[in-house]
């Protein structure tokens, strides 16, 4: 038994105010209510209780990456992660060999069965079906058409919960379907497709955007583009890095008007450097320079005209992106808090996670005013504290 004692509990579409939140067996038995007798209690006066974050894009923090395939890097990421806020994240991999990829989802099966630190909920597979012409960071030297055999095999070693691909690859739209036949869900990225492509895609089952604008052919107002369709689509969900590197205040304005709160997910897209001092890294066998929160391609040279810039994933911790998505969106915090978990656990159809409510897997966040975490809690578990 655990009871938060007068936090501010913000959950999805509602502030309910000064509240106990009142945990049992793991999961939320009452919000509002009072506890029995015994059990542990945190005092929460002056913080705000929030729904665990859930980074469903990031490859790494601390010095580790999930590429790493080793049980030592996954515990760094994950028990990292607690201090961030971030009670379920999904392992995401990067446009590596098969075997490669299927040592990742041997490690994160490994890592689920320790327990120790945030939750993994699946993996992410960000290539290798991207198109080279749009790889950014992506290492082109391991870059195919789609596969879903291969994905399969990959998926029967740990659930792949969600995949990434151009779907103007040959091959893309019939893959997807497949994929999707096998619950794992399709997203668009490192991809130069039309509106047309993304809308053959949409039918086919594809229902997210990878770190959305980026790696994506811009909006033209005579040659849409999948950001147009993006824009407009309303069932698709758009991954964001908020991280004042990748889009600016007024982009996630707009991409928050055009989409609604309710499909826009605030991810980190985190590389090893994450939560480390500047210097030379390594993301995919490229070598990346981390300077003043900005990674960037150590051997690419800026090239102002490019559709697709040197910058090679984000630096950002998930307090700092979601402190950016509120500031530039204008949201009520109810409204925001929507982008950090409920609306990845609904895309993913996770139906237990992401709100504050009687029932719900008491993954909770406190923080402070300034929405800095204090306490992380993971399956009524008291994992972090400041």
């Amino acid at each position: 038994m655990l009871t938060i004692r007068g936090a501010r509990v913000v959950t999805p579409g509602r502030d309910l105010g000064v509240a106990d939140v009142v945990v049992d067996g793991g999961r939320i038995a009452a919000v509002g209510g009072r506890a029995a007798a015994g059990g542990e209690t945190v005092e929460a006066d002056g913080l705000v209780a929030l729904p665990g974050f859930v980074d469903v894009h990031s490859h790494g923090r601390g010095g580790a990456d999930f590429c790493d395939a080793t049980d030592e890097a996954f515990g760094t990421i994950g028990r990292g992660k607690l201090a961030d806020g971030v009670t379920g994240f999904l392992a995401t991999g990067l446009t590596r060999p098969e075997e490669d990829l299927a040592e990742l989802c041997r490690c994160a099966e490994r890592y689920k069965a320790r327990g120790d630190g945030a939750t993994c909920l699946g993996v992410h597979l960000e290539g290798p079906f991207f198109n080279p012409e749009m790889a950014g960071a992506q290492n082109p030297a391991y870059l195919m058409k789609p596969d879903a055999a291969m994905v399969k095999r990959l998926h029967a070693i740990s659930p792949i919960a969600k995949i990434s691909l151009a779907p103007e690859l040959e091959g893309a739209e019939a893959c997807i379907r497949e994929l999707v036949a096998a619950g794992i869900v399709v997203s668009g990225g490192h991809s130069a497709a039309d509106f047309e492509t993304f809308e053959r895609a949409r039918a086919a089952g594809m229902t997210h955007l990878t770190h959305f604008c980026n790696a994506m052919m811009p909006i033209h107002h005579l040659r849409p583009t999948m950001v147009t369709g993006g824009m407009l689509a309303d069932d698709v969900f758009a991954e964001i890095i908020t991280d004042g590197v990748h889009l600016s205040d007024p982009m996630i304005r707009l991409i928050v008007r055009a989409k609604g709160p309710d499909r826009v997910m605030v991810i980190t897209d985190a590389m090893c450097a994450a939560g480390e001092p500047d210097g030379t890294y390594s993301l995919g066998g490229l070598r990346v320079k981390v300077e003043k929160g900005k990674a960037t391609l150590a051997d690419v040279p800026y090239d102002p005209k490019a559709v697709v810039s040197n910058v090679a994933g984000s630096v950002a911790l998930y307090p700092q992106c979601f402190k950016r998505y509120v500031k530039a969106s204008g949201l009520p915090l109810e409204e925001a808090v929507k982008a950090t978990s409920y609306n990845q656990c609904a895309s993913l159809g996770i139906p237990d996670r992401g709100e504050i409510a009687p029932g719900k897997i008491a993954d909770i966040v406190l923080v402070d005013a300034d929405l800095n975490p204090r306490f992380t809690i993971v399956n009524g578990e008291i994992r972090w504290h400041s």
